[in-house]
Order: structure tokens, then C-alpha cells, then sequence
């Protein structure tokens, strides 16, 4: 990927933040990763040895930020078995399949995952990758940092953890589970090993216990701590499902938001996946503690779980971001669509003016950004992060949605890919098509990988 500059020239239309009022033509000098100038269309010049990418057709966007998802569940999407299952009996299905995950398996289902997300517009993602089989060698998340920087991808993974087996009266199986000094040990090795606390960094650690059904009191609460002494952020699912909350009720005798004040699990350094299912009283705990919650409306709707009270919780000052969720029960890693879907579902319950477009982008970029503990990361303003998405809004798909042609792109269209996306001053996506690897044989790959984990389950797989 080339390090030389880029100008992106006549843009139609630029969003620099979603606060602000988008610009109809303008210039973006890009420089070293960052935003260097903005000005009015033909105000710049290309410098020496720069690329000049024309705009002329396009909207130029903050690209987004994934503040959820489990790459490797992209090789097992779609399984007829849990096509209709709820979150408990889906995950007890496709635990015995993904116990056969290995290394191949990691690296390009991670690959694939960023693959699709950058080609719909995310430049930055999280990864809660919780699942540790037994016999696994290899350094895991070092796998998925080679693929973030094969493709080019700000990434923020999280060093995911289970400790409570089935015969502990948890969830997954016990070949999937590590003990607590297992988890510890190398969760303290992958931050030395990985983290940069930079504001623009393009690797960060965040550690991440499961979820209360599938990891001890104590496990939370030492992860929190060892978070703390490193400056690190924190993460886990919570209040997902209804049953998830009987389920703490019956383990612990109180409900999430107590059980993770119990852990130390709370704070400005937090942040919760789904978080539906919280009562007036936790949404005002949340807020007063800073917490953050990663909003996953496509798995929501696809689990049948329920509706986030999204437009409540801005209303309360909790910072709210956007997440595709794990590929088995979204089934995609579509960020623009997923943005879409955070914009619709708000309206189901509370009217059409529940969550507007602009609403939807900031979550999906600075609030995302905020989320995962960058700075100057999810604005295209002068000095920030020289991350985009670049939409062809020139197209049968926004004919006669040009009024708003931000907007358009969540209102209108059926083909959510870009045709360029920009990370830290890079291409990673050039006219629609990934530069760090090849898409035919990135698919072929995931293919052979997912059916070999099917045929290892004992379950038929056709590809």
C-alpha cells in the first residue's frame, strides 16, 4: 500500500462531521496519515508524486467505526440449524463446531471480516475473539494483527476470555475454556506485546471477559484490574437477552448492571455490547459512570432479543456506537447497512423522528472512535485521522435522493460498497476492490475452512 500522498478532487459532497453542514464541492489534501487541508473545489494542487483520486461523483464520509463483532463466526453464518434459534440455543449449537477452530481458521475469517467491512466503509474495527479450544498453538491475536495490517485496518481487538464451563454451570463446553491464570497471563502479554497508547494508533488491546454466563466474578474483576495498570480499555456483552438477565439473577442474585458494579466492571473505560435489556434505574448508572454501550441492531432484530433504547440513552449522555456483531448472527459484516439498520430500528418504537441520519453517522464514526479510546479518529477535519469512506451516489440506486446526498446513502441504495476507502492516508479499497489481498481467493479460502469445520462437527455443509 503506497505511502504517497492523496488529494481527493471536486468532491460532491464532503462530510467532515456529522455535527457540521456538509460540503458541496471541495478538495482533501492528504498527507502522512492525515488531513492536511480542506478547501473549496480547486483550491488545491496535487503535490509532487501524489495520487488524484476525482470526486466528482462521489460522497466523501468519516469512515466508520465497528465497535463490535467475533470475526471468526464469518465461517459459520447461516447455518440452517440456527436459523431461527434465540442466543442461548444458537450458542450451544455452535459451540461444538467452533471448538474446531485453528489457525487458518483465525486468520481468514479475520481477513474476511475486515475484508467486508472495509469494503462497506469501516476503517476501524474491534474483534472480541473469546474463544481459546484446547490444542490451539500460535499466538492468536498476533494472527489477526498480520491480517489488519495485510489489509490496511485500524484495529482494536479484544483479548476475549471464558473461564465458566458447563460443569461449572456456564455455558460453552469445557475443551473452549482457559483457567483464570491462563487468561491473565496472556492477556498482560498481548498488551506488552501490541498496545500503542497513541491517540491514532493503528493497534490497540482491549480486554474483554465474555459475558456473565460464561466467565467467574473474579475473572471480571481481575481483568479490570490488570485493565487499569495498563491504561486499557474494557468489554463484555450485557443484558443481550432476558435470559441473560434471570440467568445473572439466579447465578449472582442481582441483575447485570449491579453484578458488573460488584466486579468493578463499570466506568469511562467500558464498554457494553447490546446493553437492551437495562431498567430506568441502570440507564442512569450507565450514564453516571461514563460507560459506553456498542449497538448491534441487525443481530438484535436476527436473535429476536429485543430493541436497545438507543434514543434514550443519548438522551442521558451515554455514548452509543454502532456494531455489526458476530457473522453467525447478523450474517454479514455490512457497516453501511448495519448504520442503516441502527437508523430504522429506533423508529419501530419510537416514531419517525426517533433517530436521524446525522445521529446515526456520529455514532457510527466519533462516537465509535470515543468508544475504543482513539483520538482525532472519526471527523475529516484538518489534523485528524485521514480516514474515509468514499461512496458513487451517481448511480440508478440515489437517482432522485441528490437533496440530501449524505442521507441518501442510509435512505436510498442497495449495493452498500465503496469505491474507495482510505485508512491512515492509505487505499485499502481502490474502485471497489480490496488492494491488501485477493477477494476470489480470500473466498475460496473461507469456503474449504468452513466446510472442514462443518465436516469436523459432523455436520453437512454445502459450498
Amino acid at each position: 500500500m503506497q505511502d504517497t500522498a492523496l488529494l481527493l478532487k471536486n468532491i460532491f459532497s464532503l462530510m467532515t462531521d456529522p455535527a457540521k453542514e456538509s460540503i458541496s464541492g471541495a478538495d482533501v489534501l492528504i498527507e502522512a496519515g492525515i488531513v492536511r487541508k480542506i478547501a473549496p473545489k480547486g483550491g488545491l494542487n496535487a503535490p509532487q508524486g501524489a495520487r488524484t483520486i476525482d470526486c466528482s461523483r462521489h460522497v466523501v464520509i468519516p469512515g466508520f467505526v465497528n465497535t463490535h463483532h467475533h470475526f471468526y463466526q464469518t465461517l459459520t453464518r447461516n447455518h440452517p440449524a440456527v436459523q431461527n434459534a434465540e442466543l442461548f440455543d444458537w450458542l450451544k449449537f455452535l459451540y461444538n463446531v467452533w471448538k474446531y477452530i485453528d489457525e487458518d481458521a483465525v486468520y481468514y475469517s479475520s481477513m474476511l471480516a475486515m475484508g467486508e467491512l472495509l469494503k462497506t466503509g469501516c476503517t476501524c474495527s474491534t474483534d472480541h475473539h473469546y474463544l481459546y479450544p484446547r490444542g490451539f498453538s500460535g499466538d492468536l491475536m498476533g494472527l489477526q494483527f498480520v491480517a489488519a495490517d495485510q489489509l490496511g485496518m485500524r484495529f482494536s481487538p479484544t483479548r476475549g476470555s471464558m473461564s465458566l464451563s458447563q460443569k461449572d454451570g456456564g455455558l460453552p463446553p469445557d475443551s473452549v475454556v482457559q483457567t483464570a491464570d491462563q487468561i491473565l497471563k496472556d492477556s498482560e502479554r498481548v498488551i506488552k506485546l501490541y498496545h500503542d497508547p497513541s491517540p491514532m494508533a493503528m493497534h490497540k488491546i482491549v480486554l474483554a471477559p465474555c459475558s456473565p454466563f460464561s466467565v467467574t466474578k473474579e475473572l471480571m474483576r481481575d481483568s479490570a484490574r490488570l485493565a487499569r495498570r495498563y491504561g486499557v480499555r474494557l468489554h463484555t456483552h450485557l443484558a443481550e437477552t432476558r435470559d441473560e438477565n434471570d440467568f445473572c439473577i439466579q447465578m449472582y442474585g442481582k441483575r447485570p448492571v449491579a453484578l458488573m458494579q460488584e466486579c468493578e466492571l463499570i466506568g469511562p473505560d467500558v464498554f457494553y455490547a447490546h446493553g437492551i435489556h437495562f431498567n430506568d434505574e441502570e440507564l442512569k448508572i450507565l450514564a453516571e459512570a461514563g460507560a459506553h454501550i456498542a449497538h448491534c441492531p441487525s443481530s438484535n432484530m436476527r436473535l429476536g432479543s429485543g430493541i436497545c433504547r438507543v434514543q434514550e440513552m443519548l438522551g442521558l449522555g451515554i455514548n452509543v456506537g454502532i456494531a455489526v456483531d458476530g457473522s453467525a448472527s447478523n450474517d454479514s459484516s455490512d457497516m453501511l447497512g448495519e448504520v442503516r439498520n441502527a437508523l430504522l430500528l429506533q423508529r419501530v418504537e419510537k416514531g419517525a423522528a426517533a433517530l436521524t441520519a446525522r445521529q446515526a453517522f456520529a455514532m457510527a464514526s466519533e462516537n465509535g472512535a470515543k468508544l475504543l479510546n482513539f483520538g482525532k479518529v472519526g471527523r475529516l477535519e484538518e489534523g485528524w485521522a485521514a480516514d474515509a469512506a468514499i461512496f458513487d451516489v451517481h448511480s440508478l440506486a440515489y437517482a432522485g435522493s441528490l437533496a440530501d446526498p449524505v442521507a441518501a446513502l442510509l435512505f436510498c441504495g442497495y449495493d452498500h460498497s465503496t469505491d474507495y476507502t482510505i485508512v491512515n492516508g492509505k487505499v485499502v479499497v481502490d474502485q471497489r476492490r480490496l488492494v491488501g489481498f485477493d477477494e476470489g481467493e480470500l473466498t475460496v479460502k473461507a469456503n474449504a475452512i468452513s466446510a472442514r469445520l462443518m465436516a469436523r462437527a459432523g455436520r453437512k455443509e454445502v459450498v
